[in-house]
């Protein structure tokens, strides 16, 4: 009788041990000034928002959070306080990340590390900056030429406007290319270059690794070329 109270013993400590979930990303920090609230480590999952982890925090200022990553993606960190959301977008990886913030401007200046392609997806970031702030420029230029009707000054903006937009793909694919080796390449194909050419955008995945090509964003652009493809094959 012992015995076989020995093994069912065994048997549900084995079981509960197979339930425990795997996990290989641990995203821990602090959250500076937070009295109470909750956090949600949440992705995309097809074309759902998905929570895979939370913790509520009531007195302490630090979290953890974890998850299994099968390929390096796009997470949220997203803050819960008296029904008002806030998130912190950072690349989710194997590995520890460490994200630190404060209550009061979550998710203005966060600092991540411990992810590679999050370091290249900030160093993008900084160049983008610059051509969203020389955009916003040319909105208002472009505004105050047509209250004007100044065409010559309308017809210089649009020009102008059309080489910042080559400039930003080219710099844009030039980027993912140099990187072809990380996640961050084909995210970017996909989210920035929309703006490209199907040659571009070809030489782009081509010069992506095959290891990038069968992640979860490589295996996405791949489908994205297939669908402009099919597209442009039957408008002839």
């Amino acid at each position: 009788m012992r015995k076989i109270f020995l093994l069912l013993s065994l048997s549900i400590i084995l079981f509960s041990c197979s339930k425990e979930r795997e996990t290989n990303m641990i995203v821990t920090g602090q959250i500076k000034g937070l009295k109470k609230g909750k956090l949600y480590l949440q992705k995309m999952k097809d074309t759902l928002l998905v929570t895979v982890d939370s913790i509520a925090l009531i007195g302490t200022e630090s979290f953890e959070l974890k998850d299994f990553v099968d390929s390096p993606v796009l997470y949220y960190l997203t803050f819960d306080a008296n029904n008002a959301e806030k998130s912190i977008l950072f690349f989710g990886e194997e590995g520890t990340i460490t994200i630190n913030d404060n209550v009061e401007n979550f998710g203005v200046f966060p600092e991540i590390n411990g992810s590679k392609n999050q370091v290249l997806l900030d160093k993008y970031k900084l160049m983008s900056q610059k051509f969203q702030e020389q955009n916003l420029e040319l909105i208002k230029l472009d505004f105050e030429a047509k209250k004007a009707n100044d065409k010559n000054l309308i017809e210089k903006v649009e020009n102008d406007y059309k080489r910042l937009v080559r400039r930003r793909v080219l710099y844009t694919a030039n980027f993912a290319i140099t990187n072809a080796d990380s996640e961050v390449a084909p995210y970017l194909a996909l989210t920035e270059l929309y703006d490209a050419t199907l040659p571009l955008l070809d030489t782009v995945n081509a010069a992506l690794s095959d290891r990038i090509k069968a992640s979860t964003y490589g295996k996405r652009y791949q489908e994205y070329l297939e669908q402009i493809k099919k597209q442009e094959k039957n408008k002839k």
